[in-house]
C-alpha cells in the first residue's frame, strides 16, 4: 500500500491570509498526484487547525497573521482540491495545531494494518515549515520505508526557504523528486 500525504491544502495556505502566487500555481499538480492513487492507497489530509486565540499562542507571537481558524472559510480544503470519493474508506483527515502532527503516524498505523506500506510520499503547503515537520516526524516513526517529496507539488515561504529545504530533506535521506 501506497500513502500519500496531502499536507495543508487549505484556502488560506492557496489564496488566503498565507497565500501566494507559487501556492496557486502548484494546485493542478496536487490534483494529478491525488488522482494518481487507487482504491487501494491510502491518502491523508493534514489540516492546520488553529482557534481565536492563535496571536496568543507561541506560534501566532512569531507568526503574528491569522489563519486556519477552525471552521473559518480559510480553514476547509481549497476547492478545487478534494479527496477522491472512488477510495473513501481509504482516506483520512488530521487536524493539527503546529507544524507536524504527532497524530499521522497513529492514524497511518490504524488505516494500514496488516498492509505493507511500500512507500510514503507527502505534498502541500509548505515546504519549509509543515512538509519538513511532517516529512521528518514520518522518517523517525518509519525509518525503514522509503519516503518522498514531491517538490513539484510544494510551495514554500520564499525561494531561498524552498531550497534549504530540499537540502535538509535530502541530508535525511528523503528521495526528493
Amino acid at each position: 500500500m501506497r500513502v500519500l500525504v496531502v499536507v495543508d491544502a487549505q484556502e488560506d495556505f492557496i489564496d488566503g491570509a498565507l497565500g501566494s502566487k507559487e501556492a496557486k500555481e502548484v494546485v493542478s499538480n496536487i490534483i494529478c498526484k491525488v488522482e494518481s492513487y487507487t482504491d487501494d492507497d491510502l491518502i491523508v489530509a493534514t489540516l492546520d487547525t488553529h482557534t481565536e486565540n492563535y496571536l496568543e499562542t507561541q506560534e501566532g507571537k512569531f507568526l503574528p497573521i491569522k489563519h486556519c481558524i477552525a471552521d473559518k472559510d480559510g480553514w476547509y480544503l481549497y476547492d478545487s482540491i478534494s479527496l477522491p470519493v472512488c477510495c473513501s474508506n481509504n482516506v483520512a483527515t488530521v487536524l493539527k495545531n503546529t507544524f507536524g502532527s504527532k497524530d499521522l503516524p497513529y492514524v497511518i498505523n490504524s488505516q494500514t494494518i496488516g498492509k505493507e506500506i511500500e512507500s510514503i510520499e507527502l505534498v502541500g503547503y509548505v515546504l519549509d515549515i509543515c512538509v519538513i515537520s511532517n516529512t521528518l516526524l514520518l522518517k523517525a516513526y518509519y525509518p525503514e520505508v522509503p519516503i518522498y517529496v514531491d517538490t513539484n507539488c510544494c510551495s514554500a515561504t520564499s525561494k531561498e526557504a524552498f531550497d534549504a529545504a530540499v537540502t535538509i530533506l535530502k541530508s535525511c535521506q528523503i528521495n526528493v523528486v
